[in-house]
């Protein structure tokens, strides 16, 4: 399973802590790893390049594998990044959404997603618990229903 994250998030715990609270990247890991006990494979990967993160959903299509996404800014106007959850949607693999904070509560800007309408579910506004309660949900279809238990060849 892919756990990405957008821009900024690698900052995570440094700017605005009474937004985003003072966990960090190292703390994120933490939680997934110790979520991943029953034999679900995390990897965890943050990038602030839009190019990059659509290129790792593209990857998980090729790949089988399950996605739990923070878009962070690019939530709010990445239509490329809309189209390439939607391709892995389409293929029949979960993608959960998740947000530290509940991005409807902050600024208007933040209000809408344009990922939101073509993911599996959104979790928002838990702090770090949403990636554990994203894992947790994730773990539980890929168990019962073998979705993304079969990788693809790539190519």
């Amino acid at each position: 399973m892919l756990v990405l994250n957008g821009p900024n998030l690698q900052r995570l715990g440094t700017p605005e802590p009474d937004v985003y609270g003072v966990v960090d990247p190292a703390e994120v890991a933490a939680a997934l790893g110790a979520a991943t006990a029953d034999g679900v494979e995390v990897d965890l990967r943050w990038t602030d390049d839009e190019a990059e993160l659509i290129g790792w959903l593209r990857e998980a299509v090729d790949t089988d594998s399950p996605v739990i996404l923070n878009p962070a800014a690019f939530a709010h106007y990445s239509y490329a990044l809309h189209e390439a959850v939607r391709l892995v949607t389409a293929g029949g693999l979960p993608v959960v959404e998740v947000h530290v904070t509940n991005p409807a509560a902050r600024e208007a800007f933040r209000g809408e997603s344009v990922i939101a309408p073509v993911a599996t579910g959104v979790v928002a506004g838990l702090g770090v618990d949403g990636y554990r309660l994203a894992l947790d949900w994730v773990g539980r279809r890929v168990r019962a229903e073998g979705v993304g238990e079969h990788p693809r060849a790539a190519g």
